[in-house]
């Protein structure tokens, strides 16, 4: 599976308690494109009755649609947008055929599915795609078959009422569909489906709504790590053509025979928000090293999640000790060694800095072996310079801070130690004020 595209800098191994995973067969570079995938599966994230106050979007390549004379109809049905002819033509063909068409809008006239929960109207969006890659790619639903797993017996009742529903309602032609093939695909689709989100622009008290689902085949077999080493980008709205592809860049230098591990969800969460996620989506408990190290902290905290996955920090959190250190390759020209490099380190260096974004920076692809200078941040698009970053790294002296060593210090840093700042997961506010601190109080 892992050929054409990703030529041969990954290679699909088994690791034990891992399962499948991607390691890298040669030693990969910051900014270095590691994987690029097409889904085999796109698929809308809202219900069959769009909210009035949500954007619109392309049903085929899922672009933002603007008020262009351009936005061509389904003409089946007026319930979906096209961005053009051209998305037409390719949706009538493929992911918006004659009998999809027919199914939706039945399914939209169907008074028991609108009864339950909101997530069981995508959940028959994904099914309805499914069974049309059966129609039209029987190869491509094979991958989708052959894909991971994991079946729980509390989805048992909404795959039983989603099979209930397709087969009376709109069974798809020529093709034979039982429970248990509704509930394998359920479960594939939980565990593999990547979110394409909406534009940062239109993202709500720091909230960033998913626009459309899809399935990418090999980019599946990325197992998590709370502190990756490489990080996804897609260009929805802005790439010319094949804009629903994800390339999966490098973010900083890794040695041969490395996993390569992308964040399922954005590297700002907590530990307890962060464990709940994985458990409850995709049955697991992670074990990477910044879990070993914060899973401590979370023995002696009594802090509270609130909705977004952070915690309101304790007044009276105990300073940590020194010794907590994430290990990770320096990219060359790093001044910061393996064995010194921090755990805060990553954030202030790879995430990024803009305000509620929570985005991951990586270089962008090296030009003629040339490395970058340039990151990007893989949500908000903004460009950073390398410079900037390193200097704001280096900025906050970890080694003093964590220490508990204020005597060079003209008063104590703001919000106590920067590892109990780190610890409450204010991360965004501990690197402003570290930064802003260490600028000005630093002997």
């Amino acid at each position: 599976m892992l050929t054409a595209d990703s030529g041969s800098v990954l290679r699909l191994v088994e690791i034990e308690g891992r399962g499948r995973a991607l390691v890298a067969s040669q030693p990969l570079k910051a900014g270095q494109i590691v994987l690029q995938d097409s889904p085999i599966v796109v698929y809308s994230a809202f219900p069959l009755v769009k909210p009035q106050s949500s954007a619109s979007y392309c049903d085929n390549c899922f672009r933002i649609l603007s008020s262009s004379a351009n936005v061509v109809p389904c003409p089946l049905c007026s319930h979906h947008l096209f961005c053009g002819p051209n998305c037409l033509t390719a949706a009538t063909a493929s992911s918006h055929s004659p009998w999809v068409c027919q199914a939706l809008s039945r399914l939209r006239d169907c008074p028991s599915l609108f009864s339950q929960p909101l997530e069981q109207q995508v959940q028959a969006r994904f099914l309805i795609a499914a069974y049309n890659l059966a129609l039209v790619s029987p190869s491509d639903f094979q991958v989708l078959l052959s894909l991971q797993g994991q079946y729980f017996p509390s989805d048992a009742p909404a795959a039983e009422f989603l099979h209930s529903l397709i087969s009376s309602v709109c069974p798809p032609p020529s093709l034979s569909i039982s429970i248990e093939l509704t509930a394998a695909l359920l479960a594939k689709d939980k565990l593999n489906a990547f979110g394409l989100m909406e534009p940062i622009s239109l993202q709500q008290d720091g909230e960033r709504s998913v626009r459309a689902y899809g399935i990418y085949p090999k980019a599946s077999f990325f197992n998590h790590d709370c502190l990756p080493n490489a990080c996804r980008f897609d260009y929805l709205d802005s790439a010319p053509d094949q804009n629903t592809n994800m390339i999966v860049r490098m973010i900083h230098d890794v040695p041969v025979g490395r996993e390569i591990c992308l964040s399922y969800f954005p590297v700002n969460l907590n530990y307890s928000a962060r464990q709940k996620r994985l458990a409850e989506d995709y049955g697991f408990t992670c074990n990477c090293d910044r879990c070993k190290v914060e899973a401590n902290w979370s023995d002696n905290e009594a802090d509270v999640i609130d909705d977004n996955g952070t915690v309101e920090e304790n007044e009276n959190e105990e300073i940590m000790e020194e010794d907590n250190d994430e290990q990770m390759v320096a990219s060359e020209g790093d001044e910061v060694g393996e064995a010194d490099f921090p755990h805060a380190y990553f954030f202030v260096r790879y995430m990024c800095n803009r305000e509620n974004c929570w985005g991951t920076l990586a270089p962008l692809p090296p030009s003629n072996d040339v490395q970058s200078k340039i990151l990007e941040c893989n949500v908000c698009g903004n460009l950073k310079s390398e410079e900037d970053m390193y200097c704001r790294a280096h900025l906050v002296d970890f080694e003093k801070i964590s220490t508990g060593v204020i005597g060079q210090y003209r008063r104590p840093p703001p919000d106590g130690h920067l590892l109990s700042t780190f610890r409450g997961n204010n991360i965004q506010g501990a690197l402003t004020s570290m930064i802003e601190y260490s600028k000005s109080n630093i002997a």
